[in-house]
């Protein structure tokens, strides 16, 4: 069978239905889905090393000859040893595999192996433990003496099986057509599509594997800023409705608050319903510290458009926090006769008051009720407004035109679009989100409400954890509650660091037996999750043990104690959003980061988190000294997914903004560029509201 870019991967040799439906899990249907699967990072094996200079717990490869292997039982623990000896011409080394006895009918006596993996001494002799092998061949090797693809995998699929598949897929490269101009390609000195995708998969050396990477992350953000420029031009041709200022009640509103606005606050707002008067669709990022009151500014814009008698709707990325608008919403609003609903899978609300989801439904579309609460999926479902003007999108910032588009269709007035404002607690510096984000008006808000204290954050040494939990104890006592961050939900050997259900287990049986304590991650369905936090909410449980799933907007008030374990696991943004979890209210709060690591690049970037003023500040530090990779994290919550891009690919993101922008100015409809119209159409569908 001849292959082609949309031959699924069960044409390929070898692969049954149990690994494509693994494979499925990944995202990979199509030979095209691997061609575009890439690695998440690289190991160098491509020194090759003489026998006689590998050294003790350091990771080697050598090339020799198998001169000995057999299997047998362990006499101790009773598992599979398989153990040979290999040669070159400076000497020899013992080469042993736990469990895998089948390697003494893969692997013969007389065979040529690369052998790549981490070197032991054991009593007199050194050794390699579990290392990848590969027989040596004509052909270039796959799986080491090379630089080596690492991919994220799921169950019961390996790395050596990935590679195989990737491997035979390149042969179809060729079918991948170039969709950046040439004059793109020629200006920013940019490899073929084709040499990229090669390389980023089975690079020849370092300089084609930085060409690859560079090439892919500038397609990524070159699709992304003429996506934004694009959205630019689409709104500028496009009609919003017009909300007047209703000066009167907004002050009343605000003067009725039981605190005080802050300066940044005041400016954010006036900015907001200066945009609203316009009647042309507003496209705001309103960006604010950790706390810093940024629902309060979009609720008193909500409230203005309903003065209008018009409609808004607010979407929140889960449950929860979409729960929390509502409880938010509900008491800013408490003095006033506007209408508002909840609407999520699990809830549905009409002020206080449980009801149906068809009752809403009805009552949204008649116009009765003038904000609507709920998750992204309010775009997908059947809801039909009767004059939808505003849209407020929390942690989600490529709402694009399309997304609008479908709320214009519903939005009972289809000749104009919504205003729109996102929301986002991640802190970008200045510069870079003024270049990431150019077709978005931006209102800052550093501020912090006057009487919120500062949160006291320290690093915990192993020796110092007794007195830190004897602290936990003292807090609970005094009817506070706590928050446990750890990396992952399940035990990783390989990893060494803190699962979730192993620290549930300890702290539960050991720790604090007296206490009650609660477990959320990812894996629970949302039911489960929901059951949690609400517990948590409702103060029926003294500590929450989590993964990162509470890092983005929960607000306990009195929760006052954040503890991170593996800390150094975090990116500094990812941290800083977690400590910003407590301090929400008038209580003293602490953040305790336990770190066992040494390493002196890490108590640096610990310490920076304890110093910096603000998540601003710690931004602008990551971005000017520490370079890609750190301030963002491992994940960039409520962010664009790239595969390979970064938002610290500051220099990258400005050449594809020129080159966006240019290309617009003198193209705007891309007629004459099929293939980059074709591209950025499918780019958008993939830009859809989780």
């Amino acid at each position: 069978m001849n292959l082609a870019l949309q031959s699924p991967v069960s044409a390929l040799g070898r692969i049954g239905s149990t690994t494509a439906s693994r494979l499925k899990r990944l995202g990979i249907e199509t030979i095209s889905d691997l061609i575009f699967y890439y690695p998440f990072r690289w190991e160098d094996l491509s020194l090759i090393s003489d026998i006689i200079d590998v050294k003790p717990e350091e990771t080697f490869t050598i090339k020799g000859r198998l001169q000995l292997i057999k299997s047998r039982r362990s006499p101790v623990k009773k598992r599979m040893l398989t153990e040979g000896l290999v040669v070159d011409k400076t000497g020899s080394i013992k080469v042993i595999w736990f469990n895998q006895p089948y390697l003494s009918k893969v692997l013969v006596e007389g065979d040529e192996v690369y052998l790549s993996g981490k070197v032991s001494f054991d009593k007199y002799t050194l050794q390699l433990i579990n290392p990848v092998y590969e027989k040596v061949r004509t052909e270039k090797a796959t799986h080491t003496a090379r630089i080596v693809p690492v991919y994220s995998l799921t169950s019961n699929l390996t790395q050596k099986q990935i590679r195989f598949l990737i491997k035979q897929s390149l042969g179809v490269i060729d079918f991948v057509r170039e969709f950046l101009p040439d004059d793109v390609i020629d200006e920013y000195q940019l490899v073929s599509l084709g040499k990229a995708l090669q390389q980023i998969h089975f690079p020849e050396n370092k300089k084609e594997l930085d060409e690859a990477i560079n090439r892919l992350k500038f397609d990524e953000l070159f699709l992304f800023q003429l996506q934004a420029q694009l959205s630019k031009l689409d709104l500028v041709s496009s009609l919003a409705e017009a909300i007047n200022f209703s000066e009167e009640e907004i002050k009343f509103f605000v003067q009725s608050l039981p605190f005080k606005l802050t300066n940044d606050q005041k400016k954010a707002a006036w900015q907001i319903i200066t945009d609203l008067k316009r009647n042309r669709p507003m496209n705001r990022l309103l960006e604010g510290e950790v706390g810093s009151g940024k629902t309060v500014v979009a609720t008193m814009a909500m409230y203005n458009t309903a003065l209008a008698d018009k409609q808004s709707v607010i979407m929140a990325p889960t449950e929860i926090l979409a729960a929390q608008h509502y409880r938010t919403i509900t008491e800013l609003l408490s003095n006033t006769d506007i209408k508002f609903a909840l609407v999520t899978r699990s809830q549905q609300l009409i002020g206080k008051t449980e009801t149906t989801k068809k009752k809403i439904l009805e009552k949204i579309s008649s116009g009765e009720v003038k904000i609507v609460i709920g998750t992204h999926s309010l775009i997908q479902e059947s809801v039909l407004f009767a004059s939808l003007a505003l849209v407020v999108v929390d942690e989600q910032h490529r709402f694009g035109v399309g997304q609008r588009k479908l709320l214009q269709e519903k939005s009972g007035s289809p000749e104009s679009i919504p205003h729109l404002l996102s929301m986002t607690a991640t802190p970008i510096p200045r510069s870079l989100a003024l270049t990431m984000y150019g077709d978005l008006d931006l209102s800052v808000i550093r501020e912090l409400p006057k009487e919120r204290k500062k949160i006291i954050t320290k690093i915990i040494s192993p020796k110092e954890r007794e007195d830190t939990y004897q602290f936990i104890k003292e807090q609970v006592a005094e009817g506070r509650q706590i928050f446990v961050i750890c990396p992952l939900i399940d035990p990783s050997d390989k990893l060494g660091v803190k699962a979730v259900t192993d620290e549930y287990k300890i702290l539960n049986t050991q720790i604090f037996p007296d206490l009650t304590i609660g477990m959320l991650h990812g894996k629970l369905k949302p039911k489960n999750k929901e059951s949690v936090m609400k517990e948590f909410l409702s103060k029926l449980s003294d500590i929450l043990v989590s993964t990162s799933v509470v890092e983005v907007g929960v607000d306990v008030p009195n929760a006052t104690v954040m503890v991170i374990e593996g800390a150094e696991r975090f990116g500094l943004a990812q941290l800083h959003q977690f400590r910003g979890r407590v301090g929400r209210s008038n209580y003293q709060s602490y953040c305790f980061l336990f770190s066992e690591n040494k390493n002196q690049k890490t108590k640096e970037r610990l310490a920076a988190l304890v110093s910096a003023k603000d998540g601003f500040e710690l931004a602008e530090y990551d971005l000017k000294f520490r370079g890609p990779g750190e301030v963002y994290g491992v994940k960039q919550s409520g962010w664009l997914d790239f595969k390979i891009a970064k938002f610290s690919d500051y220099k990258i993101i400005e050449k594809a903004k020129t080159a966006a922008e240019k290309l617009i100015e003198e193209h705007p409809d891309l007629k004459d560029y099929p293939e980059l119209k074709i591209k950025i159409d499918n780019f958008l569908q993939n830009l859809h509201l989780e």
